[in-house]
């Protein structure tokens, strides 16, 4: 799906209130990035310094620093756990998180501290569109740029 050429995904969850998707994994973690929507509004990503394996998370608090040319701020987690795995490759290479949202820039995968109770807040399909079209409205965003293979 998608919303003023900004693409979200259906096989992910959203997080409309802190800018983020959710993928789950067969392993009990999720991986978590920022969306085609977050990526725009930063602009160029220059750095992203992710928690370290083993910190716990609270829901809203930030589970990541992003850093581009006009914006430093938090990347905010959806829900309480413990972070399992951090994406070296983003660290690396902080403008994955501009060129490929949903694949190879994925921020870090958590372990959720209670998964069902959590994912209560999150959304998907036509109810993650019509949250976004409100968000990008309120922010003032007209729409996605993409860079070639973004979604790769």
């Amino acid at each position: 799906m998608e919303t003023n050429n900004c693409a979200l995904p259906d096989d992910l969850y959203y997080s409309v209130e802190h800018n983020v998707w959710v993928r789950k994994r067969d392993d009990g973690t999720v991986e978590v990035g920022m969306t085609d929507i977050a990526q725009t509004m930063a602009g160029s990503i220059i750095h992203c310094r992710p928690k370290k394996v083993g910190k716990s998370l609270e829901k809203g608090k930030s589970l990541a620093t992003v850093e581009s040319g006009k914006w430093v701020g938090p990347v905010k987690s959806p829900f309480d756990g413990t972070v399992a795995e951090v994406n070296a490759a983003v660290e690396g290479e902080p403008t994955l998180l501009n060129k490929s949202p949903y694949k190879a820039g994925w921020i870090m995968r958590i372990k959720p501290s209670a998964a069902e109770r959590d994912f209560v807040d999150l959304v998907q399909g036509e109810a993650a569109v019509e949250g976004y079209k409100k968000y990008m409205a309120e922010k003032g965003v007209q729409g996605c740029i993409h860079c070639e293979g973004y979604m790769e």
